[in-house]
C-alpha cells in the first residue's frame, strides 16, 4: 500500500517536476514517511525512507532517470533527506510505542482500581454477614442445649454443627479482618516449647486418641522465638489439625521445633497423599480446595490462609514442601529466632 502511496506521489510530482523546487519534493517525500510510520510503524518509515530517497535521486535531480549526481551539494540534499526521514520514522514509531504502553498502563491501572474496589467490597460483605449470622448462631445453640436437656439426643448434633458454623464465621471475620489489617499482632520472645505444649492440649479433643510425636532440637537447649503467641498458637494448631483430618487414622503426625539461622521453624508432617507440584502456593488461597482432598474433609478452605497472613502480620511466614521419607507434607511455621539475653 505504501509503495503504490509513493508511486502515485512521485508520478504527480513529475508531472509538475519544473514548477517544483528541490525543498518542496523532500517535504513531499518526508510526510509520506511520516504517515507510512504513523500508520505502520518503524519498517514502513525506513522503507518509506530509502524508497524516497532512490525516487528523488532518480527523478528530480540531474541528470534525469539515473541514480548519477551531477552537482555535489546534491548529496548533501539527498544525505539530508534520508537522514531525517529514517530518525522521524524511529521517533515517531518509538513516540507511538510509548503511547500505546501508557495506554494499557492507564488500563491495568483501571483494572486494577475495579478489582480493588471488588475486593474491598467482597470484604465488607463477608463481615457483615458473618457478624450478622453469629446472633441467630447463639440462638439456634442456646435452643439446642435447652432441648438436649429434655433428653432429644439430636440437640447434640445441632449444638455441633451450630459451633462448625460459629467458627466458619470466625474465620470469615478473622480473615475480613486481616485483609483490611485491622488486625493487631504483640510479638514477645516465648518459648517453643510453650507454643508446642499449648497447641497438643488444644487439639486434644480433635486427636481422639491419634497419635502426634513432638520434638525439640537436641542441640538448642532453650528454643525462643519472637511472635504473638495466641496468634501462633492458632497457627500451629490449625497445621496440626490440619495434618490430623488429612492423615490416615493410624499414622503419626510429627511436630517438630528447631532452629535455622535467624528463624526458629515449626514443622508438622503428616503421612497423608501429600499437595502437588502445581497446588503448594495455590492451598493457602481463601476457600480453595485441593482436588485430592476427601468430599468429607470438613473444611471451607480458609484455615491454611488464615495461617500465612497470621504469620506475616508478625513477620514470619508459613510454606509448604513435601517429606522427604516418604508420602505426605510438611508445613513450616518460621518466626524470628530470638536468644536467652532477649528474656531480660
Amino acid at each position: 500500500m505504501w509503495a503504490i502511496a509513493i508511486a502515485l506521489v512521485t508520478a504527480a510530482m513529475v508531472a509538475v517536476r519544473e514548477s517544483l523546487d528541490k525543498a518542496h519534493v523532500a517535504l513531499i517525500y518526508l510526510l509520506v514517511v511520516l504517515g507510512g510510520s504513523a500508520r505502520g510503524g518503524r519498517v514502513p518509515g525506513i522503507f518509506l525512507a530509502v524508497t524516497g530517497f532512490l525516487c528523488f535521486n532518480f527523478f528530480f535531480l540531474p541528470p534525469f532517470h539515473t541514480l548519477a549526481v551531477a552537482e555535489p551539494l546534491d548529496w548533501l540534499v539527498l544525505a539530508a533527506f534520508l537522514l531525517t526521514a529514517i530518525v522521524a520514522a524511529h521517533l515517531l514509531a518509538r513516540a507511538q510505542i510509548e503511547a500505546d504502553a501508557s495506554r494499557q498502563r492507564a488500563a491495568e491501572i483501571d483494572r486494577l482500581a475495579a478489582l480493588r474496589q471488588a475486593d474491598e467490597l467482597k470484604d465488607a460483605v463477608l463481615a457483615s454477614v458473618s457478624h450478622d449470622l453469629r446472633t441467630p448462631l447463639t440462638t439456634i445453640k442456646a435452643l439446642a442445649h435447652d432441648i438436649g436437656q429434655e433428653g432429644d439426643e439430636r440437640a447434640v448434633i445441632i449444638e455441633e454443627e451450630a459451633d462448625r458454623l460459629n467458627r466458619f464465621v470466625a474465620n470469615l471475620l478473622d480473615l475480613s479482618r486481616l485483609n483490611a489489617g485491622a488486625l493487631v499482632t504483640k510479638p514477645e520472645v516465648n518459648a517453643a516449647e510453650d507454643l508446642i505444649g499449648a497447641a497438643l492440649q488444644r487439639v486434644g479433643g480433635p486427636a481422639l486418641g491419634r497419635q502426634i510425636h513432638a520434638s525439640l532440637d537436641p542441640s538448642e537447649p532453650l528454643l525462643l522465638g519472637r511472635f504473638d503467641f495466641v496468634h501462633s498458637l492458632r497457627i500451629l494448631s490449625n497445621l496440626i489439625e490440619n495434618a490430623l483430618k488429612y492423615s490416615p487414622s493410624d499414622a503419626v503426625v510429627d511436630v517438630i521445633a528447631r532452629r535455622r539461622g535467624d528463624h526458629l521453624e515449626l514443622i508438622v508432617a503428616d503421612r497423608g497423599q501429600g499437595v502437588r507440584d502445581g497446588e503448594r502456593e495455590r492451598i493457602f488461597d481463601p476457600f480453595y480446595r485441593p482436588a485430592t482432598a476427601p468430599s468429607d474433609a470438613g473444611s471451607a478452605g480458609l484455615g491454611l490462609s488464615i495461617a500465612r497472613r497470621l504469620a506475616e502480620a508478625q513477620g514470619g511466614t508459613v510454606t509448604c514442601e513435601p517429606r522427604e521419607d516418604g508420602p505426605g507434607s510438611r508445613f513450616i511455621l518460621r518466626v524470628p529466632a530470638a536468644d536467652a539475653a532477649d528474656l531480660n
